[in-house]
This record gives C-alpha cells, sequence and structure tokens, in this order.
C-alpha cells in the first residue's frame, strides 16, 4: 500500500469515527428532546383532567338545577290546569 492509501484509510477511519459520535450525541439529544416533550404532554394531561374534573362538577350542578327547574315548572303546570278547572 502507498503512503496515499494509508492516509486515504487513517482518514476514512476518522471521519467514520467522527459520524458515530455525532451519531450518538444526535441521538442523545433527540432522547433529550422526546423526554421534554413527554413532560409537557403529561403536564397537558393534568390539566386537561383538571379542566374535565371541573366540567363534570358543573355538569352535575346544571343538572339538578335543571332538575329543579323542571319540577317547578310542572307544579306551576298543575297549578295553572287546577286554575282552568282542567285536571
Amino acid at each position: 500500500m502507498s503512503r496515499l492509501d494509508l492516509a486515504s484509510d487513517r482518514l476514512k477511519t476518522a471521519l467514520d469515527g467522527l459520524e458515530r459520535a455525532l451519531a450518538l450525541r444526535g441521538g442523545d439529544q433527540a432522547a433529550n428532546n422526546l423526554q421534554d416533550r413527554v413532560a409537557e404532554l403529561e403536564a397537558e394531561r393534568e390539566r386537561l383532567l383538571e379542566k374535565v374534573a371541573a366540567l363534570e362538577e358543573e355538569l352535575a350542578a346544571q343538572s339538578g338545577l335543571a332538575e329543579d327547574v323542571e319540577s317547578r315548572l310542572d307544579g306551576a303546570i298543575g297549578e295553572i290546569r287546577a286554575a282552568l278547572g282542567r285536571s
């Protein structure tokens, strides 16, 4: 092998090593980015679960109010019918 071939092989080996190092570093960065994204999504999930719980409480309150209004309307309709002589 000539000196040029040896130098070319050493350069190729060095470049391959650099590419592997960059790939590992890029993989670490990608893993860190994914971990950050997972943390963001978990925080958003918690926030949304809290909002759903609040909406469920509001729905329960609204349902109770609707039942109260329905009962009062039924009573008022009954009174009006009785006043008009209908039963």
